[in-house]
C-alpha cells in the first residue's frame, strides 16, 4: 500500500484519480483550495479509511510523508485562469517549487501535469513532445501557458541537480463526469447550452480543431506514466481531431436539443489546432486511448442531466 499525495484532488481530473488510486489499494491524500474543485467530486470517497482530505492551497508549504505526488491543482480554463493570473502563476511556479522540496525530503516520485497550452498556438501539426512552441509570454492565456512552461523547467532541473525522480505529461484537451458547470471549456459549455436549449455559442468560425480524450483514458495514462521508467514530457490525449462547429452538432444531436449555433469573435492567441502525436505514449506506456466520442459524450452528457 502507497501513500500518495494528489494535489488538486477535488477536481475534475483529481477526483477521477484519488478514486482510481483508492480502487488499486493505496492510501490517498487529498489536497486543495476549492477554487474550482468541489468536495462534492470527492463526496463518495470521505468514507473510506484510506482516503484523507485537506483544504490546503499548494502556493503554501506543505509537509507529510508519501510515496508519490501527482501534481494537478491549477485552474486550467481560461475563465478560471484568467481569473486571477497573478494567482495561477503562483500556484504553477511556488506549487511546483514547494512539491518538489516534499519529493526530496520524502525522496518520493513526482508527476507534474502539465498541458497541451506549452506548444501555444503550434506551427507543426500533430504537435510531438520535441516540439518547443509557439507562446505568447505577454497574452492573455500566458499566466497559464508559461506557469506550466515553468514547471516543466523546475521538474527537470530538480531532477538534474537534486536527483529527484520527476515525470512530466502534457495533457490535451480532457472530459468527462465531474467537469464544473462553470467550467468554462468548449465540451462542457456546449452541452448545458444544448441541455437548456439554450442558443450554442462558437467563438470564431468553428473550423478550428480540437482533440478530445475521455476521462478514464487519461487517468489510465497517468497511472501508466508512474508505474513506467519513463520521464517524459510524454502527451496524454486522443489523437481523433475534430472541428469545434462538428462538436457543436454533434451535442446537439445527442441531446435532441432546439439550440441554434451563433458565432463570436475569436479570442486572442487562442490555438487553431491541436492534436496530440501520441507515438511516445504508445511506445513509452503502451497507452491509448480506447472511448469513442460520442460513448464520451454520452456518459457525460447523463452527468450534466443529473446535475442541471
Amino acid at each position: 500500500m502507497k501513500r500518495i499525495l494528489v494535489t488538486g484532488g477535488a477536481g475534475f481530473i483529481g477526483s477521477h484519480l484519488c478514486a482510481k488510486l483508492l480502487e488499486c489499494g493505496n492510501k490517498v491524500i487529498c489536497l486543495d483550495n476549492l477554487f474550482t474543485g468541489s468536495v462534492e467530486n470527492i463526496k463518495p470517497l470521505l468514507g473510506d479509511k484510506n482516503f484523507k482530505f485537506f483544504e490546503h492551497d499548494i502556493t503554501e508549504e506543505y509537509q507529510d510523508e508519501v510515496d508519490e505526488i501527482y501534481n494537478l491543482a491549477c485552474p486550467a480554463s481560461p475563465p478560471h485562469y484568467q481569473y486571477n493570473a497573478i494567482k495561477t502563476l503562483k500556484t504553477s511556479v511556488l506549487g511546483i517549487i514547494n512539491m518538489l522540496e516534499l519529493a526530496k525530503a520524502c525522496k518520493a516520485k513526482i508527476l507534474q501535469a502539465s498541458t497541451s497550452e506549452v506548444y501555444g498556438d503550434p506551427q507543426i501539426h500533430p504537435q510531438s513532445e520535441s516540439y518547443t512552441g509557439n507562446v505568447n509570454p505577454v497574452g492573455p492565456r500566458s499566466c497559464y501557458d508559461e506557469g506550466k512552461r515553468c514547471a516543466e523547467t523546475f521538474m527537470r532541473e530538480y531532477r538534474r541537480q537534486e536527483n529527484i525522480d520527476t515525470k512530466i505529461v502534457r495533457i490535451f484537451n480532457t472530459y468527462g463526469p465531474n467537469m464544473a458547470i462553470n467550467d468554462g471549456r468548449v465540451v462542457s459549455n456546449f452541452i448545458i447550452q444544448a441541455l437548456r436549449n439554450e442558443d450554442i455559442t462558437i467563438y470564431g468560425d468553428g473550423l478550428q480543431t480540437r482533440s478530445f480524450c475521455y476521462i478514464d483514458d487519461l487517468i489510465e495514462g497517468l497511472i501508466k506514466m508512474m508505474e513506467s521508467p519513463a520521464i517524459g514530457p510524454i502527451n496524454l490525449g486522443n489523437p481523433s481531431e475534430r472541428s469545434i462547429l462538428d462538436l457543436a452538432r454533434l451535442v446537439i444531436k445527442l441531446t435532441s436539443s432546439n439550440s441554434k449555433i451563433t458565432y463570436k469573435p475569436l479570442p486572442k492567441d487562442d490555438p487553431m489546432r491541436r492534436q496530440p502525436d501520441i507515438k511516445l505514449a504508445e511506445k513509452e506506456l503502451g497507452w491509448r486511448p480506447k472511448t469513442d466520442i460520442e460513448q464520451g459524450l454520452v456518459k457525460t452528457i447523463e452527468y450534466f442531466k443529473e446535475r442541471l
